[in-house]
């Protein structure tokens, strides 16, 4: 019994936003083949992101978030978002640019956000197991769903407009860089929220991810929709 309350809030969130991902793809559903694929590249990226902050102690970049939170906060959100944001995020970006948009399933707008999600799944997953080994009961449940969220929802933004260039076949890397740095600069001023001010900038921290997540709801409902209208439109020709 205890075993299971100790793996429970790292194999609960995969199974939840697994489903979910899988219920909101129902319509034109990806290869599950593909979807195993991102969440295992997800491990890659987080080893890729472990990487990157290493090299920033060779370079005597690398600080104890909270410290700054203590003693320096413009150095935290500085910090926040150039190390925090721009690492995590380009370590989730370079899987998917390397192998994912290389999918031959990979045909329709709504795919980036869903490829990309199982793969922010398999980051968040292992950052889980890392961080809530400090952590228990109803805190370390909160930290198991919370983590991959915010991951799934700061990939999206960059996913689905790479993903969009990918389909045009325009080859724009600085647009897509720009998309990448968006996200980025959103996942530092969130990391920066919650790192400096945990409880009086929750409400803050939980209207960005909500504002990102009504963004991202509608955005593949309406790309569902285009998607039927396409097909329907096909078949009366």
């Amino acid at each position: 019994m205890e075993y299971l309350m100790a793996v429970a809030p790292v194999v609960l969130p995969v199974v939840f936003w697994s489903a979910y991902h899988l219920h909101k793809d129902r319509h034109l559903p990806e290869p599950i083949g593909n979807l195993v694929l991102c969440f295992l590249l997800g491990f890659v990226s987080f080893y890729i992101g472990k990487a990157m902050y290493q090299g920033l102690d060779l370079v005597g970049l690398r600080f104890d978030a909270f410290i700054l939170a203590d003693t320096n906060r413009p150095a935290l959100f500085a910090y926040s978002v150039l190390a925090i944001g721009v690492i995590e995020e380009l370590a989730k970006f370079i899987p998917f640019v390397l192998v994912v948009l290389r999918f031959k399933a990979f045909d329709e707008p709504v795919d980036g956000i869903i490829y990309a999600s199982f793969i922010a799944l398999g980051f968040a997953t292992l950052e889980n197991v890392q961080y809530l080994q400090f952590l228990e009961g109803p805190e370390a449940i909160a930290r198991g769903f919370a983590g991959p969220l915010v991951h799934i929802m700061f990939a999206s933004i960059w996913a689905h407009y790479v993903g969009l260039l990918r389909l045009s076949r325009r080859d724009r890397p600085v647009l897509a860089l720009g998309y990448l740095a968006l996200a980025a600069l959103l996942h530092g001023s969130y990391d920066f929220l919650v790192i400096a001010m945990p409880l009086s900038a929750l409400p803050v921290a939980a209207t960005l991810i909500l504002a990102v997540w009504l963004w991202r709801m509608h955005l593949i409902r309406d790309l569902h929709r285009a998607a039927a209208k396409y097909r329907v439109g096909r078949k009366d020709r």
